[in-house]
C-alpha cells in the first residue's frame, strides 16, 4: 500500500512538472511578416556578416523556434543552427519600437540596427530613426514589454 501510494505521489509530482514546464517548450513568438518563413524569409546571418538584408534561398532552411528560418548559403544556416540566441532578431523579430511601445508589429527587413551584438528590425527606415533616437532607452522598454507580449 505505502509503495502504491509512493508512485503516486510520484507520479502527480511529474504530472505537475511537465504541465509548468510546457509553456517553456511551446513555440516562441516568432515574426513571419505574413510569410511562412521567420522574418519574412531574410537570412539574419546576413545582417551580421553583409550589414544588409538579404533573402535567404529556398534551399537553405532551419527549424528554430516553431517557425522556418531561410538562409542564403549553406554556411550561414549551419552557423544560426550553432547559436540561434545569437543571430536571432530581439523580440522574436517584431519592430523593436513596436514592442517597446507595447505592441507586435509587422517589419521592414532593411529596418535593422545592431547593439552590441544584437539584431534589432523595425517597422520602417522612419520608425528606426525614431528606435535609434534613444536606444538604450526603447531596448530597456522593449525588454520589459516582450516577456508578455511573447505570450500574446
Amino acid at each position: 500500500m505505502m509503495i502504491l501510494a509512493a508512485s503516486r505521489a510520484t507520479l502527480a509530482a511529474l504530472v505537475l512538472a511537465f504541465a509548468l514546464s510546457a509553456p517553456a517548450m511551446a513555440a516562441q513568438a516568432i515574426n513571419t511578416n505574413g510569410s511562412n518563413f521567420a522574418i519574412g524569409g531574410y537570412d539574419p546571418i546576413a545582417y551580421f556578416t553583409d550589414g544588409k538584408a538579404i533573402r535567404g534561398a529556398k534551399t537553405y532552411t532551419h527549424e528554430w523556434g516553431g517557425k522556418p528560418w531561410r538562409f542564403r548559403s549553406e554556411a550561414n544556416r549551419d552557423t544560426f543552427a550553432a547559436a540561434p540566441e545569437k543571430y536571432a532578431p530581439a523580440y522574436g523579430g517584431y519592430c523593436a519600437y513596436g514592442v517597446a511601445e507595447g505592441y507586435k508589429v509587422r517589419i521592414d527587413p532593411r529596418a535593422f540596427t545592431i547593439v552590441d551584438g544584437r539584431l534589432y528590425l523595425n517597422y520602417s527606415k522612419g520608425i528606426k530613426k525614431r528606435f535609434d533616437s534613444d536606444r538604450p532607452g526603447y531596448i530597456a522598454k522593449a525588454d520589459a514589454n516582450w516577456p508578455a507580449l511573447s505570450r500574446q
